[in-house]
């Protein structure tokens, strides 16, 4: 008997955080805005407007930069209730669909409507009508794209943006992941798409060309992963409840800090602003610790970390990692992190039922 064919949507808000500035300011409206810190204060963009992306402004970079690519740039403070609220009451509208919803953020969530009645079973027809629904509720665009897996489903929410939503039918699978840009697969960053580029390949049907044993050979335990993916097979499932994998915080200073003495005097506040959101995690889930890491962004925009695997918060052990980390530029720096990386505690009962 063959498997029901899964209907995933996945909804992508457009601009949201820009795009409720300017609902809520209509003297914005078809502007450049960004919605972030001051340049001053060595704030970052948060999001920013498609007339800001016209600049070159993009997420993450930092306001001052954004400033100078685009001098008549509008910064917005975040306003991150007034963000909650519209995507609780976006979340509200998913619910009348289904209840089988993935929020991977604020602003976007993975849907599954296999089986649904609604709009006569179609999950183009839903996905249509769920916009529809939060423009006429919330004045707010949103880009939407279906597939018959979360993979498909998410590049494709991308490929009619914005205000627009793309439909990949099973049939149609191999004719869309022939050209997709290997880049464009989930996992693969900057670092493997290189190593892709130096062996000639630069899309799925040249990816397509190595078998499994191949690809493992070149990507380790990820060529399994990109064995599937490169032919647009996808089985993880629509999840309705997540789990926190990691906790981190992080600190953007206003002044540069100039040497390792000064970068070490900010860990205890760091450590405990850590130690208040691991607890907070660790109420909720039943985790434990398996890794501990730092991460250090220089005045010259270079990142680094570094991390090791330790069972229990040790504010010594980041100590040491932030030596580490520091000597392989040993400059001045802007930000400062810690984190923790988790695993479950019934894998660590797993692992010892084995021995």
């Amino acid at each position: 008997m063959n498997e029901v064919q899964r209907k995933i949507i996945h909804v992508d808000m457009d601009c949201f955080y820009a795009a409720i500035e300017a609902r809520d300011f209509p003297e914005l409206r078809g502007k450049p805005i960004a919605v972030g810190g001051q340049p001053d204060k060595r704030g970052v963009v948060a999001t920013c407007s498609y007339e800001a992306r016209a600049y070159g402004v993009h997420s993450a970079m930092p306001m001052g930069q954004a400033i100078k690519k685009c001098p008549q740039l509008i910064i917005q403070p975040v306003r991150m209730a007034v963000y909650q609220q519209e995507s609780i009451g976006i979340k509200a509208i998913f619910k009348k669909y289904t209840d089988i919803i993935q929020p991977l953020s604020l602003d976007e969530a993975f849907l599954e409507v296999t089986g649904s009645d609604h709009c006569h079973g179609s999950a183009t027809l839903i996905a249509q009508q769920i916009r529809q629904d939060i423009w006429r509720q919330h004045r707010l665009a949103a880009s939407a794209g279906i597939a018959p897996n979360k993979f498909l489903a998410k590049i494709a929410s991308d490929w009619n943006k914005p205000n627009g939503q793309y439909v990949i039918t099973p049939d149609a699978i191999d004719d869309f992941v022939k050209d997709l840009p290997v880049k464009k697969i989930y996992g693969v960053g900057k670092v493997t798409a290189k190593k892709m580029h130096d062996m000639n390949i630069h899309t799925c049907a040249e990816l397509q060309q190595l078998d499994q044993k191949q690809l493992q050979q070149h990507f380790g335990v990820f060529g399994k992963t990109l064995y599937n993916l490169c032919r647009g097979i996808d089985h993880r499932p629509v999840q309705t409840h997540s789990e926190r994998k990691s906790v981190s915080v992080e600190d953007t200073f206003l002044h540069d800090l100039p040497n390792l003495e000064a970068c070490l005097s900010e860990i205890n506040r760091l450590f405990d602003s850590l130690k208040t959101r691991h607890q907070k995690t660790q109420n909720k889930q039943d985790i434990v610790i398996k890794t501990l890491y730092v991460k250090i962004r220089f005045n010259d925009f270079k990142t680094t970390t570094a991390q090791t695997t330790h069972p229990t918060l040790d504010i010594k052990v980041f100590q040491q990692l932030i030596k580490t980390a520091w000597h392989r530029e040993a400059r001045p720096v802007r930000l400062l992190g810690l984190g923790i990386q988790y695993q479950q505690a019934t894998q660590i009962e797993q692992i010892d039922l084995e021995f």
